[in-house]
C-alpha cells in the first residue's frame, strides 16, 4: 500500500504558492526600490523645510 497523503496539505501549499506568485508579480507592478523611497522622503523634506521658510509669522500685540 501507498503511504496515506494529507490533501488539506498540498491545497494549502499550492495555495500558498499563488499567493507569493501574485505578490511578486505587485511588487514589480506597483514597487519601488529603496533608493527611489529614501529620494522621494529627501525631496519631502525639502520642500516642508522651503515652505516653513517662507511662512510669515502671525502678527502680534506688539505689531499692532
Amino acid at each position: 500500500m501507498d503511504k496515506v497523503t494529507n490533501l488539506n496539505r498540498f491545497r494549502k501549499q499550492k495555495a500558498l504558492a499563488a499567493k507569493k506568485a501574485r505578490a511578486d508579480e505587485n511588487a514589480t507592478k506597483f514597487g519601488r526600490t529603496k533608493a527611489e523611497k529614501s529620494l522621494q522622503t529627501a525631496r519631502d523634506s525639502k520642500a516642508a523645510s522651503v515652505l516653513d521658510g517662507h511662512k510669515l509669522d502671525p502678527p502680534t500685540d506688539k505689531d499692532l
